[in-house]
């Protein structure tokens, strides 16, 4: 009794991280009018996310001038001080970076920056978002078109080589932990080989991703099969979060924190706030899947909460 006990007040007591990713690298400024660009409005935007729930803020960079990702590490220090001054939540660098960048351009802000925590793509795919180019006419800067057209001929590259590079230099070199990023069942398997080698230790923090064309579908069905592996694979190693893309955002999360899960919500990996409908900040995505988790009756974990769930070194020990 003594056990069952136990375990129900486990379940009762079990806190959900919600990660808002900002701004990311996928969407353009002709998509949406609200996707944070400068360091200010990256910056407003993270603050106003923490405010309504998020625990931890996933961060790409824009250049200022136009909105094409940028990799430069001067832009990251415009908001990265700005953000960790006026909020708690656990700040999440990039390492994944956007179509083109070299290794060395992924690495540079977070080797400056030595975060708490940093994305890490656990395989190379295809990423295609080329057939947005066949509902937009007209387009704001003239980068955008052919970044998103030549999703169609370019791979993501993030080879076992590479993989090991990012967590030897973040990991055993600053103290830096991960966000899995699993857009397939193949990453899973990826993931337990770096564990299985010690290369990467537990818990681990596994971010399954759907509805990327190249990666795993958004049916349900995907959402179970990829749990049941991860819990095949890594048993209680790991803290579960799932990510979808576009329309699937909320409904998907929604079914995974039900399942036991954390949640990724953001800009990023959705423009929308329903069908039709564009969401005019991040704070209102997070705002929206906070409600849906208290109606749920789960608690939202707080950023002190996360870093506890995640192991992670503390604020303190980041360089912005």
């Amino acid at each position: 009794m003594a056990e069952a006990k136990d375990s129900t007040e486990k379940k009762a007591g079990r806190k959900v991280i919600i990660t808002c990713a900002v701004t990311g690298s996928v969407h353009t400024p002709t998509m949406t009018p609200y996707l944070p660009i400068t360091p200010d409005e990256i910056a407003r935007a993270s603050i106003d996310a923490a405010e309504a729930g998020a625990s931890i803020i996933h961060l790409h960079a824009r250049d200022p001038r136009d909105g094409r990702p940028t990799p430069n590490p001067d832009v990251f220090m415009q908001f990265l001080p700005r953000i960790k001054q006026n909020c708690d939540a656990v700040i999440n660098i990039t390492t994944g970076g956007s179509l083109g960048m070299t290794i060395e351009d992924r690495l540079a802000a977070p080797l400056r920056a030595s975060p708490e925590l940093c994305s890490l793509n656990m395989g190379s795919m295809n990423f295609g978002i080329f057939h947005v180019t066949d509902k937009i006419k007209d387009w704001k800067y003239d980068w955008e078109k052919a970044y998103v057209e030549k999703t169609k001929d370019i791979i993501v590259s993030n080879t076992f080589a590479q993989i090991e590079r990012f967590v030897r230099e973040l990991g055993d070199g600053c103290g830096t932990r991960f966000e899995c990023e699993c857009y397939d069942v193949g990453h899973l398997y990826t993931l337990a080989h770096f564990l299985d080698r010690k290369i990467l230790k537990p818990p681990m923090f596994v971010q399954t991703i759907f509805g990327v064309l190249g990666g795993i579908g958004p049916h349900p069905e995907d959402l179970m099969h990829m749990r049941r592996t991860a819990d095949r694979l890594f048993g209680s190693d790991y803290q579960w979060s799932i990510l979808a893309a576009g329309r699937h955002q909320i409904n998907l999360a929604t079914i995974g924190a039900a399942m036991g899960g954390n949640v990724r919500v953001g800009l990023e990996d959705s423009i929308y706030l329903g069908p039709g409908t564009l969401a005019k900040s991040n704070a209102e995505q997070v705002l929206k899947i906070r409600t849906i988790l208290e109606a749920l009756s789960l608690e939202v974990a707080t950023p002190a909460e996360a870093r506890a769930m995640l192991k992670l070194k503390g604020g303190d020990q980041v360089k912005f």
